[in-house]
């Protein structure tokens, strides 16, 4: 099926999905269609499908491919999972590009040590074809590993190291970012409402793919523009109140740290955190996220993730091993709605409330039941309740009729 359309394959640990909306952007700018699959769902013309996973299995991937190009779809941006490499999932996809955006650790519950886990990131670019393309950020030390492991055609992309495709005069704000792009086909002066440096790097990487396609600047920089939010990541939640809320995907310490540096110099005041770890997953990283939420956040309340069959109890004692001596700077919350509520109290003017780890996920997975749970309607509902609150507070004559 992969042979009737045009298909890029993202992987790394952090930003895939965001580059697959990008690229989706880009492509309809440029008049043609662009099917998804990845983390937050399957999508091509009408149809939209929940994902169960962030790479579908052999079969059903196969069958999606099918459609979309019976569908006349021109491209397909795709997540890439390390556990879809590794499992064989995507075997005999002819993929056209293959865009590598950084490694930290995750997944070791799964591929045990980091090298296999990279090897298994590897897997996409050894299996390019001569003929295909190699997207590489230089400046993850890994993607200098991945030159040396792909035949491809290769571009890179980077902000702090000499590459193809570079970024130049930074400027961020609360509302976005601006910078240059300068690439071998010409210079982009890009404005977005995109915040932080991490999602530079999702744009460089979305228009490396763009240049080796040899799509017309005016075309890339149109589509790029066009992209407001990405669902929960970093997701700014519209309410009128003198304090800003964030919901981000961020679950791995290096995720973590990118949206706190994002969000520091864009905060007159706090940064309030909101954030646990998943059952089941990655132990490694659980003080590492601690550790990085104490020393960049200005207060933190460790709450539940997804604790599946683990105990929560078990999960947050973890996570309050890399705080070391910082005690003073966090207490747990168990139940997640209570401590989100916590920091909507908690946040004055000028400060920012993160809350990380399940974005656009609209559930929570305990050891027997999973419940319905959207951190961005969680905060949407406090607000009104707060604000309702303080209505009957302020009106003696609304607090006697009711």
């Amino acid at each position: 099926p992969s042979s009737r359309i045009k298909v890029v394959g993202i992987t790394g640990t952090n930003g895939k999905t965001t580059i697959t909306y990008l690229i989706e952007s880009i492509i309809k700018s440029c008049g043609f269609k662009c099917g998804v699959i990845g983390t937050i769902n399957y999508r091509f013309g009408d149809r939209i499908i929940p994902a169960a996973n962030t790479t579908p299995g052999t079969i059903q991937l196969q069958e999606l491919i099918y459609s979309m190009g019976k569908e006349g779809l021109d491209y397909l941006a795709m997540e890439v999972s390390s556990h879809g490499l590794e499992q064989g999932r995507v075997l005999g996809i002819d993929f056209k590009t293959g865009i590598f955006t950084n490694i930290t650790m995750d997944h070791l519950d799964y591929h045990k040590t980091f090298e296999s886990y990279f090897n298994a990131k590897a897997r996409l670019f050894e299996n390019l074809s001569p003929s295909s393309w190699a997207v590489i950020n230089m400046d993850d030390a890994y993607g200098k590993k991945l030159l040396m492991r792909t035949n491809a055609n290769t571009i890179t992309y980077a902000i702090d190291t000499p590459a193809d495709v570079e970024a130049r005069d930074i400027s961020s704000g609360i509302s976005g970012s601006r910078f240059t792009i300068i690439s071998p086909h010409g210079k982009i002066d890009v404005k977005t409402p995109l915040i932080g440096k991490h999602n530079i790097y999702n744009i460089l990487a979305a228009v490396s793919f763009a240049v080796s396609e040899k799509i017309d600047l005016n075309l890339i920089k149109e589509g790029i523009e066009s992209v407001e939010s990405i669902p929960g990541r970093l997701e700014p939640i519209d309410i009128e109140h003198p304090f800003k809320v964030f919901v981000d995907y961020a679950h791995t310490d290096d995720a973590l740290k990118n949206i706190l540096l994002s969000a520091r110099p864009l905060c007159k005041g706090r940064i309030i955190l909101v954030f646990g770890c998943g059952g089941d997953r990655c132990r490694n990283k659980r003080p590492l996220m601690g550790k990085v939420a104490s020393e960049l956040a200005d207060y933190v309340i460790v709450t539940t993730d997804n604790p599946r069959s683990e105990e929560p109890e078990s999960i947050i004692k973890e996570i309050e091993h890399g705080f070391l001596n910082n005690f003073n700077k966090y207490r747990v919350v168990l139940d997640r709605y209570a401590a989100i509520k916590e920091a909507i109290c908690l946040a004055g003017e000028g400060d920012i409330v993160i809350i990380a780890g399940k974005g656009h996920e609209a559930y929570q997975v305990f050891k027997n039941t999973t419940i319905p749970f959207d951190d961005r309607s969680v905060v949407k509902q406090v607000i009104i309740k707060k604000e309702s609150r303080s209505n009957k507070e302020e009106s003696p004559i609304l607090e006697h009729s009711s």
